[in-house]
């Protein structure tokens, strides 16, 4: 694309539902969305945006590759424009220059150390890194040229994101919910430990609160941060991404519903196919760590298909029930007998002119 071509116009907006966005994607793609966030996380870290500006910033990155291709914009540089439009959504801005010098220094260090490659050519070869990355990661020269046409590139590409995304700014993370969420949940006593920790045997209730409290939120929020390096924003509503993020961080804790409830009703009757997707892609996610416990993300996800067999079980016996009782009314609703006289239709309804008390009067 010319850097003297107008950006293209907004494209037709998708019909609000719970799954935001309809795209397609593949695992290749996947994988470049998962390491294109991490950058971008890294790059959030090193500007000192706050977390809610680098989860926006990954919003308008898958938003604006669900309507365009890898091959066609360098994802590096567009996770660039990212940042820099959502630290102004989140008004947290940071000087142009300074976002470029600091995210150009980041990816030729990962290019160095393998972590980042070279977007490939048309007939499927790795070019060599630039000259500039191959010498260098103190940075670009403000005044020269190479800088200068990245610094045109990452404004036009901002304007492309904007219109992309429909000029929408206004992004609801799951943050608020699940701390809402976990508020109600634990405040209204259902839950509790499975295991109640050693160092709260002799501890207070508000000091166990307290702790839960604080342990499924930490659990939460990272949960939420891991999500948000997959697609799971362009298929769900936050509500429903919080809502997912509560009950596996309560399986992470080791709490449990109280007074014997089931997870289903503890949380409030949600989607549980939607539950299970969400958990799903987040639970593989967390097994591409080196660090994570397979032997506890195992049993989540043990515990994960017996809930969505249950509830189609559940779904299936409702319908069954359903069905019957309509099948009973048609039994016993009476037949029309088909040698009966029928009954004689209603006498006529009287007109004004037939009542004398409503003729009009004359003279």
């Amino acid at each position: 694309m010319s850097l003297t071509q107008a950006p293209p116009p907004p494209p037709p907006q998708a019909k609000p539902t719970s799954r935001f966005i309809e795209f397609k994607s593949n695992k290749e793609d996947e994988i470049k969305r998962r390491k294109t966030c991490r950058f971008i996380e890294e790059a959030g870290r090193v500007l000192k945006l706050p977390r809610v500006a680098i989860s926006t910033a990954e919003v308008f990155f898958h938003r604006f590759y669900a309507k365009h291709s890898f091959q066609d914009h360098d994802r590096f540089e567009v996770a660039v424009a990212a940042i820099v439009l959502a630290a102004k959504t989140e008004e947290a801005p940071k000087k142009l220059n300074n976002v470029i010098q600091e995210c150009f220094k980041l990816k030729a260090r990962g290019m160095q150390a393998g972590r980042i490659s070279q977007q490939k050519l048309d007939d499927g070869s790795t070019p060599p890194p630039p000259p500039s990355i191959q010498a260098t990661t103190a940075g670009l020269d403000p005044k020269g040229d190479e800088f200068l046409k990245l610094k045109d590139r990452i404004l036009l590409l901002e304007r492309i994101i904007l219109h992309t995304i429909g000029f929408e700014l206004s992004i609801d993370h799951p943050y608020k919910f699940f701390v809402e969420q976990i508020k109600k949940l634990i405040f209204t006593r259902k839950l509790r430990y499975t295991k109640t920790p050693a160092a709260l045997a002799n501890s207070s209730t508000k000091d166990v609160m307290s702790k839960m409290m604080n342990e499924l939120v930490q659990y939460s929020m990272s949960l939420a941060n891991d999500s948000y390096q997959t697609s799971l924003c362009l298929q769900f509503s936050p509500e429903e991404i919080a809502t997912a993020c509560v009950y596996l961080a309560c399986q992470f804790a080791g709490v449990e519903p109280a007074n014997a409830a089931d997870w289903k009703t503890t949380l409030g009757d949600p989607d549980v196919d939607a539950l299970f997707s969400i958990c799903v892609q987040i639970l593989d996610l967390i097994s591409d760590k080196k660090a994570s416990d397979m032997e506890n993300v195992k049993k989540i996800r043990a515990a994960l298909e017996l809930m969505r067999t249950r509830d189609e079980q559940a779904a299936a016996a409702a319908q069954q029930a359903a069905s019957q009782q309509e099948s009973t009314k048609a039994n016993l609703s009476p037949k029309p007998d088909p040698g009966a006289t029928p009954p004689p239709p209603p006498p006529p309804a009287p007109t004004d002119d037939s009542n004398p008390n409503k003729r009009p009067r004359f003279g």
